[in-house]
């Protein structure tokens, strides 16, 4: 989709949809930037009519016929002294929804003096484009949509062209997450995941390392294989290298969790668990990969960035690991598997110590890890844990700037108590009480001193029944905004 400045008189413009954002208060004054373009006394009546005040998510429309545009459409964005950019995100939402039939170019008119007129401008255009995503590659016979095919932005005077680009940049790596995630198991196989990402990597210049089952074994990955060994696919390791041009500054791992498919094990997932729903179970990477084809086009300085992704599934077969086996992961801690269905810290377990042999200063890792962290924080928020407090204010700062929402959890030593085995050196479970505390004390055990760490749990913001904001029903891609704000701005 492109997206423009038109730093010109509204009567100068032409389009099929015009977008105007209106404060509650004196409309009549702020209409009086339409007088010599539109009827004024017409469109307050037709606001009057529709008892239209400015609130914040009112909004009307008026089609108008013979004449560019065609479409008018006023926003509400409440009390001008309590603006948020957040109003401004809802409000290019609700002026996508109204544009879904329309064709030609859309133009937006809010004020963007209230903030910086940057921040402003991807805010918005970040939701009007993420809004018009629909996935329908899997309809044998998908209905034509019609939607416009640019956004102008009337009314910037200052050059965001920069800006602009990171837009397309990032949406495309968030409709990319959502693709995959959305994408059936039987398609999205760890083979498929792992041609993605040789594909991003080709396409955007990084380096790759895709490891098979047996450079695994050498690398000695129990806790890794152990999950993969109950499918028939085999498992794929995937490493991408981000290297910038010139000074090196810091080196930054991202690492996703990549379960294709999760059926629980012989701790068969059943009844409110919804295993048909177990595609989604590969969020984490899906949200890494994605980030690695946004920062790959972005290509920011002095950060080299590593993308890191033990995919495979965990199925039940004659070889699956059994509830009470012990592994051994790559740094020779041994775990005691009380429970099958927790997998994906099995995996990351070897991904982190992996990631921790390349010598960082920080790793990141995204998993749609515990049910526990959705009944805590529902659909639209991720839990955050970290060992460093600078970078867990780094991601909450990151993630509200881009409208994402994290809430950081805590890593309560005492709680690691309930991971104690009579036989191994940990278990991979503790008791229901305080889950998503005990999975994070969990990984934070395979993080090597000295290196800054934190844990994204989107087991709830991954995918959404109904859909909220600018994510549609299903995959949402969330995490990508978080992850390339982070990257490219520290």
């Amino acid at each position: 989709m492109q997206i423009s400045v038109k730093n010109k008189n509204l009567r100068d413009w032409s389009g099929s949809v015009l977008v105007i954002g209106i404060f509650e208060g004196d409309i009549q004054l702020q209409l009086e930037l339409l007088a010599g373009i539109f009827d004024i006394a017409l469109l307050t009546s037709h606001l009057e009519t529709n008892d239209f005040s400015g609130k914040v998510g009112e909004k009307v429309h008026l089609q108008i016929l013979g004449r560019s545009p065609q479409k008018l459409v006023f926003i509400g964005l409440g009390d001008t002294t309590k603006l948020m950019l957040n109003d401004l995100r809802e409000g290019a939402v609700l002026a996508a929804r109204e544009a879904f039939d329309s064709e030609g170019s859309m133009g937006v008119l809010f004020p963007w003096e209230q903030f910086d007129s940057k921040i402003a401008a991807k805010a918005v255009t970040e939701s009007i484009r993420l809004s018009f995503f629909k996935d329908q590659r899997f309809q044998s016979d998908p209905k034509p949509r019609k939607q416009p095919i640019a956004i102008d932005l009337i009314g910037i005077s200052e050059n965001i062209d920069t800006t602009i680009k990171e837009v397309n940049s990032i949406c495309a790596g968030v409709e990319l997450a959502r693709e995959l995630v959305g994408a059936p198991p039987n398609e999205l196989t760890p083979e498929c995941l792992a041609k993605k990402a040789i594909q991003i990597a080709k396409e955007f210049k990084l380096e790759y390392k895709i490891l098979n089952r047996k450079d695994c074994e050498k690398e000695g990955m129990g806790a890794y294989l152990a999950v993969a060994q109950g499918s028939d696919l085999d498992p794929k390791f995937i490493h991408l290298i981000y290297k910038p041009s010139g000074q090196i500054l810091r080196k930054v791992v991202l690492v996703g969790k990549g379960l294709t498919f999760d059926s629980g094990g012989y701790n068969l997932k059943v009844g409110a668990s919804k295993i048909e729903m177990m595609k989604y179970d590969m969020g984490g990477s899906a949200s890494v990969l994605g980030a690695a084809r946004s920062i790959g086009e972005i290509a920011p300085k002095g950060t080299e960035v590593h993308f890191i992704v033990a995919s495979c599934e965990n199925m039940v077969n004659g070889s699956a690991v059994h509830p009470g086996d012990i592994i051994k992961a790559s740094n020779g801690t041994t775990i005691e598997i009380n429970n099958t269905d927790a997998e994906g810290r099995l995996t990351l377990a070897d991904a982190l110590i992996y990631a921790c042999k390349l010598k960082p200063d920080v790793i990141v890792d995204l998993a749609t890890l515990t049910g526990a962290c959705v009944i805590a924080l529902g659909e639209q928020i991720a839990g955050l844990w970290a060992n460093d407090d600078m970078l867990a204010n780094q991601l909450k700062e990151a993630s509200s700037c881009c409208g994402e929402n994290l809430w950081r959890m805590p890593l309560h030593s005492s709680y690691k108590e309930g991971l104690k085995s009579m036989l191994a050196d940990i278990k991979n479970t503790g008791p229901r009480a305080g889950g998503s505390i005990t999975a994070a004390l969990f990984l934070r055990e395979f993080i090597e001193e000295g290196i800054s760490w934190a844990h994204i749990d989107i087991a709830g913001p991954c995918w959404s029944d109904k859909g909220y904001g600018s994510n549609p029903a299903g995959a949402t891609g969330f995490g990508v905004k978080t992850l390339v704000n982070w990257a490219c701005n520290q």
